[in-house]
């Protein structure tokens, strides 16, 4: 696996062949580099980038394959240094050197032979050329061609044929087409990658790229693939352009015929003198096609630089954050200045207005923030005012007024535009309020946002908070409903050895001293391997930052007054503060102390010896757990009848695993014996400080059903629940957080079951999953009911993950800010266990789901959206989709790929639909991810090792795009997008 190959690369040490010769020049360095193709993206560039930890690979499965760099002008050559990443396994690459003078004609170098790579391999070369390719036929260890260094030895010997005549202006660009054919649509025409192409229907045709700015041009190189397959061909081309500001597009250069032929690498280069932001080809004619054809449309110049202005834009938030119908909900708006220099004195204005589902305003706002903002600041938080929220889907729209130093073609910016679905996720009882919204004083820090895992803001929620670094700084919160505990996630640094250090932040109510909160970074800070993190800070970068603490105020705090997390001398560590929570708790008395047991003491004993005394006392229905700090070692047992186990709050009844210990197997075990039992009322604590896969789930049940799970609380175990073989149970309104894997899991023919109001906070794995394996049990899993849940921050995996099954329903559901993986992933892949794929009838349907700021990147480089499908090792179909939002995603909205064997895909999408969808702000990530993103929906053309272009076909209904880098991307010919 790639992913073990880069793991290699980072525990073994950097293993380096000396080039031919100690004093000669690399002539390759940062030259341009093709080849005939490449995997995912390993592209051929990443030779010459002088990083031994990049590669180009081959397509797979597909030898004889080449890469080849152009040295800008003819060399004497005397040897090739060639390079794969360091620390990777010793292998043997079969492959022949050849050299041309022109890129089109190649001689052989060097004859074909087999080089060892342990990881380098020196060849000695006579001859000159100004291309130099490697043709690989074989790889003993990968069925591809792998390179990641092609360095040239020699003598420059002067100047040969015109290399590209500068950067490309357009690559990567908002590109636009008047029309396309099938799959072949305008995004491939600025990709980088000459296999992919533009074509457009009827004449005329027009392919638009927007440059961002002006820039002084000098050519236009217009490309098709170099293959021979695509014969010698002649087109009609206009070039006209349109300056910034400008209405209208003018002509550059005049129509005319040009000839594209493979065996002068199927490129024409048109010399350009203009300035223009925005250039248009129109293509009236194509000998050997029906319409026009582009495979890369570049466009070289020199940009101009923008003119300084302001460039005011809203941030918009508001509490809470996910709010059920009635809930009063506070906007508040800071104003970011993303220009290049302050804005005008005076006031600011802000109008936001709520729309409903039809676009009427429902309530409008106002408020303004003052002074010169300098660029790159924002504006502490304005806040606006309350609305009182109703069910179903609405739009939040602000408007900043005009800035005087902002240019006319600016002041869009000043318009936003953000969904509010309110009704969907779980009704929690308690406010949260995040802190970058708060008051900050004293030399605090608003940090964010980004999303750069292992980075403070990155895994924030809305990937920004607020860092306490200086004596007295502060983060202030102004309490909506009166409170008497508040709970904090946190930040603060791990020991220098790992394992976590102790620190305390001092509580303020109305300006005076309350208490302090104890904090611990002890379960918090993995390192290394993304897919198994540990608690060596040696092992590799940081994950898994933050943590909670919760604290039982004095007194109970009324709304509308001041509570402050403030640094002071006393606390002597960096603090960042993501949001805190505010909640108003009384203790849950004794149901009837006549039918109820209640433990002698506090310990793990006191607990099962009262367990024991409701079993075999017919008189008695189960066990009261008063409250207190309860010390527990194990699993408790639970048998013989049917009892109920109710504590007096998950505030007041809590459950320690020992503090002196680590991974500690703690919860409950039953068994069918006692079906239609309750667990409610208390919390579990436990010492988990990394995953370890078996123990560590608090209920961990097999063969039963008819249970009851609520009020809950469990922070810091592997998992709170895992069910094989469950079937009638309920899990509701319960609190799961900083566990090592997933929240909840069914699996083995789990049927009937009813998950709903229960809120996820960073879970190591699917916050809620359903998987039809049947290694336990052989039945079909269906008619579970997974509503109104709210999973936020998952670390690693999904927010819900569905792996087979039939009749399944998941409803309800809010989303935010997984760091690594899709919102929603939608899969048949299997595991290695024996499964059931997806029935066809009933379906499994998605209804009412909003994903905000969903997925990420894992598994090495593979990109998530927010909403995965994964047609894999089980037949996929029976999907539908309804009432989707997807908003911010990190990399794309929502993906298909498909699981192959070989070359063959494994089982195709099939019986697939969506209706009503809205997918906004999916654009470029600008980080090592940024081409596999910005896009709305993605037919994943050739995703990672074992899979390959997606297969299938999917239907839409009623699909909404909006702010998005590019709204559909599909260039495969094995996929269907049927939009309605």
């Amino acid at each position: 696996m790639r992913a073990l190959l880069a793991a290699l690369t980072l525990v073994l040490g950097l293993l380096i062949a000396p080039p031919p010769a100690a004093a000669a020049t690399n002539l390759a360095a940062g030259k341009a580099a093709t080849a005939s193709g490449f995997t995912d993206v390993y592209r051929a560039a990443n030779v010459t980038d002088g990083d031994q930890a990049t590669y180009w690979e081959s397509a797979n499965g597909q030898f004889p394959q080449w890469v080849q760099v152009d040295l800008g002008a003819a060399a004497t050559l005397t040897g090739l240094t060639l390079k794969l990443p360091a620390g990777w396994p010793s292998r043997t690459q079969t492959l022949t050197v050849q050299g041309s003078a022109d890129g089109s004609g190649f001689t052989t170098l060097k004859p074909s032979a087999t080089y060892g790579f342990a990881p380098s391999a020196t060849i000695t070369l006579s001859g000159s050329a100004r291309y130099v390719r490697l043709l690989f036929t074989a790889n003993t260890g990968w069925p591809a061609a792998q390179l990641a260094e092609f360095e040239v030895y020699g003598e420059s010997g002067g100047p040969g044929p015109d290399p590209e005549p500068g950067t490309n202006l357009a690559v990567g660009k908002g590109i636009a087409a008047s029309s396309h054919t099938h799959t072949y649509v305008a995004g491939n025409a600025n990709d980088g990658d000459v296999r992919t192409y533009w074509e457009g229907q009827t004449y005329p045709n027009t392919l638009t790229v927007a440059l961002g700015g002006d820039a002084d041009l000098t050519s236009v190189v217009l490309k098709l693939n170099p293959d021979a397959v695509w014969a010698r061909r002649t087109r009609t081309v206009e070039v006209l352009g349109r300056a910034q500001g400008a209405a209208g597009f003018s002509r550059l250069v005049a129509p005319a015929a040009y000839v594209f032929d493979p065996a002068t690498g199927n490129s024409v280069t048109i010399p350009v003198t203009a300035r223009a932001a925005d250039v248009r080809l129109r293509i009236t004619a194509n000998s050997g096609a029906p319409g026009g054809q582009v495979a890369e449309f570049q466009v070289f110049g020199t940009a101009v630089p923008l003119p300084d202005t302001a460039d005011l834009v809203a941030d918009v938030g508001w509490t809470p954050g996910n709010p059920d119908p009635g809930d009063t909900v506070t906007f508040t708006v800071a104003i970011r200045n993303q220009g290049t220099i302050a804005s005008g004195a005076g006031s600011h204005g802000i109008t936001l207005a709520v729309l409903d589902g039809s676009g009427a305003t429902v309530r409008t706002l106002t408020g303004s923030a003052s002074g010169v903002i300098a660029p790159g600041a924002t504006t502490a938080p304005v806040t606006l005012g309350t609305w009182t929220a109703a069910d179903g889907r609405h739009t939040v729209r602000v408007v900043l007024a005009d800035d005087p130093r902002e240019l006319p073609d600016k002041r869009d910016n000043n318009t936003s535009t953000h969904p509010l679905s309110i009704g969907r996720g779980a009704n929690m009882p308690y406010d949260t309020y995040e802190a970058e919204e708060a008051v900050v004083g004293g030399g605090a820090t608003r940090i964010g946002p980004n999303r750069t895992i292992g980075d403070l803001a990155g895994e924030a929620s809305g990937r920004r908070a607020v860092t306490l670094a200086a004596t007295g700084s502060y983060v202030e919160f102004t309490t909506k409903a009166a409170t008497n505990t508040l709970v904090t996630r946190f930040s603060i640094p791990d020991a220098p050895g790992g394992g976590g250090l102790d620190a305390t932040l001092n509580v303020y109510v109305d300006g005076a001293f309350h208490k302090a909160i104890n904090l611990t970074s002890r379960f918090a800070w993995l390192y290394g391997p993304e897919a198994s993190p540990d608690n060596n800070p040696g092992s590799g970068p940081p994950r898994h930052v933050y943590d909670e603490a919760n604290l039982m105020l004095d007194t109970t705090v009324p709304a509308g007054r001041k509570i402050r997390l403030q640094k002071d001398a006393a606390n002597t560590s960096t603090y960042t503060i993501d949001f805190v929570d505010f909640e108003q708790v009384s203790p849950i008395g004794n149901p009837d102390p006549a039918k109820y047991a209640v433990p002698a003491g506090f310990g793990h004993q006191d607990v099962q010896n009262a367990l024991d005394r409701a079993r075999m006392d017919s008189a008695l229905t189960g066990v009261y757990l008063p409250p207190g700090s309860y010390q527990t070692t194990g699993k408790f047992q639970v048998y013989g009848k049917a009892v109920r186990i109710v504590g007096a709050g998950p505030w007041y009844t809590r459950f320690h695993a020992p503090a002196g210990q680590s991974n500690t197997d703690v919860g409950f075990r039953a068994d069918a014996t006692a079906n239609g039992s309750t667990f409610a009322g208390f919390a579990y604590f436990g010492n988990y400080t990394s995953r370890i896969d078996g123990p560590g789930k608090v209920f961990d049940f097999t063969n039963v059903a008819n249970m009851t799970i609520e009020n809950l609380w469990v922070e810091h175990q592997v998992c709170m629940y895992w069910g094989s073989n469950t079937d009638d149970m309920t899990i509701r309104n319960s609190r799961i957080r900083n566990v090592f894997a997933d929240g909840l899991n069914m699996t083995n023919g789990s049927t009937g079951n009813h998950v709903t109001h229960v809120e996820t906070r960073s879970t190591g794995d699917d916050s809620f999953a359903l998987f039809s394996a049947t290694d336990n049990n052989a039945g079909e899993q269906h008619g579970n009911v997974y509503e109104n849940l709210t999973s936020l921050l998952t670390w690693r995996a999904a927010g819900v993950a569905v792996y087979g099954g039939y009749g399944n329903t998941f409803r309800d559901i809010y989303v935010a800010d997984t760091l690594v993986y899709s919102g929603v992933t939608i899969s048949s892949l299997d595991f290695g266990y024996p499964m059931h794929g997806f029935g066809a009838n009933p379906p499994t349907r998605f209804e009412n789901i909003s994903l905000v700021r969903a997925g990420g990147h894992f598994w090495g480089a593979q990109t998530f959206p927010a909403m995965w499908l994964f047609s894999a090792s089980k037949t996929f179909q029976g999907i539908r989709v309804s009432n989707l939002d997807i908003v911010d995603p990190t990399y794309s909205g929502i993906m298909f790929q498909t699981m192959y064997d070989g070359a063959r895909p494994v089982n195709p999408v099939t019986d697939t639909v969506f209706t009503d969808v809205s997918i906004t702000g999916a654009r470029r990530s600008g980080d090592a991810y940024d081409a596999k993103s910005g896009f709305g929906i993605w037919v994943n053309e050739l995703p990672e090792q074992g899979q390959g272009p997606a297969v299938g076909s999917a239907t839409f209904r009623g699909l909404r795009f909006a702010d998005n880098a590019q709204n559909i991307k599909n260039t495969t010919s094995t996929f269907t997008l049927n939009i309605e």
